[in-house]
């Protein structure tokens, strides 16, 4: 089953990367989807694995931290990939084009989503402690 999941997987991908044939930009999306693999193998997956590990040493209570801590960092990175242009604006006049709109909130609404995520899971984690007490 596995592996016919994983050819199935290959099949989409090779059809996708079908529609670049002949394209004047394959060249380029074909280096940034090799850049993106070298540096998520070698900066990124080293850094959040050393991090992961830092966590798990953290010292151990009724109510485990580390997931309080997990998860708003993981939310605060996909969010930070995913709005990266925005935050860093990249595309200023392109967005300002389409939108008629600036990029200039985008990087303090991310840090007000993160912060967000973070005191969430902090409330929760009080909570959890709260309810675990013995009366």
């Amino acid at each position: 089953m596995k592996l016919l999941v994983m050819l199935a997987g290959l099949g989409l991908a090779a059809y996708a990367a079908s529609f670049l044939l002949g394209d004047p930009s394959a060249p380029t999306v074909l280096l940034w989807f090799v850049g993106a693999a070298v540096v998520h193998d070698l900066v990124l997956f080293p850094a959040y694995a050393l991090t992961d590990r830092m966590l798990t040493r953290l010292p151990r209570t009724r109510i485990p931290l580390i997931n309080h801590i997990r998860l708003p960092l993981l939310g605060a990175g996909l969010t930070f990939v995913m709005f990266l242009p925005g935050i860093l604006r990249d595309s200023e006049g392109t967005h300002l084009a389409a939108t008629g709109l600036s990029q200039q909130p985008y990087l303090a609404r991310w840090l007000w989503l993160v912060l967000a995520l973070f005191l969430a899971s902090a409330v929760s984690y009080g909570i959890r402690l709260a309810l675990s007490r013995p009366s």
